[in-house]
């Protein structure tokens, strides 16, 4: 069984390799116990990341090493752990369809009919409709941090405007699926909007 920081470079060199978090973007990480998470470091490229490139933060936000720089939306990571001691993994992506569907005037994103919907652990038919919170972007982290907070979203993931997805699981492998899942879902409906015009 791979260990957590090799697990967590591999998800992040898929997500890079798929052009999901270009020049340099999103933030990745994993509960290390109920005090501590590893995450990517600020400033590195995911599709070429190492094990180099990662860090230990305590869940209050906090460097383990002060010579390192975790990203800058790190206390979303730790808000998300703490929150529920079940989320074992958060993945930020910054691709073109998660930002894009995340302008919306909307406060959610709606979707329902797709067979996706049941990659996201929560769902178990096609035939309900499932809302996607969107959070307004704010350079406040801790702000935005603490709205998120107050309204976590059912679904395992959501959206931050004109920003991108966070999405997460019970370990790296369950929150890998959510990002694809929800990526498919986002994907349909771009295309769904470019075929219909609405």
């Amino acid at each position: 069984m791979k260990n957590k920081a090799s697990a967590l470079v591999e998800v992040c060199n898929f997500i890079g390799a798929h052009g999901w978090c270009p020049a340099t973007g999103g933030n990745f990480s994993v509960r290390l116990d109920n005090d501590q998470c590893l995450i990517t470091q600020s400033g590195k490229d995911k599709s070429r990341l190492s094990e180099n490139d990662l860090m230990v933060c305590s869940l209050d936000g906090k460097a383990v090493d002060s010579r390192l720089r975790p990203s800058a939306e790190t206390a979303l990571h730790t808000t998300l752990y703490r929150s529920d001691r079940n989320i074992g993994a958060v993945l930020h992506i910054h691709s073109v369809t998660s930002t894009v569907l995340s302008r919306t005037d909307a406060d959610k994103l709606f979707v329902s009919g797709f067979e996706m919907q049941k990659a996201l652990t929560v769902n178990k038919t096609h035939d309900e409709t499932i809302e996607i919170a969107i959070f307004d972007n704010d350079q406040n982290i801790a702000a935005l941090a603490a709205k998120v907070e107050r309204n976590m979203p059912d679904q395992p993931g959501f959206l931050v405007r004109g920003h991108g997805l966070y999405a997460w699981g019970r370990d790296i492998d369950e929150a890998r699926r959510h990002v694809e899942g929800f990526e498919f879902l986002f994907a349909c409906l771009m295309q769904e909007k470019l075929l219909t015009g609405k």
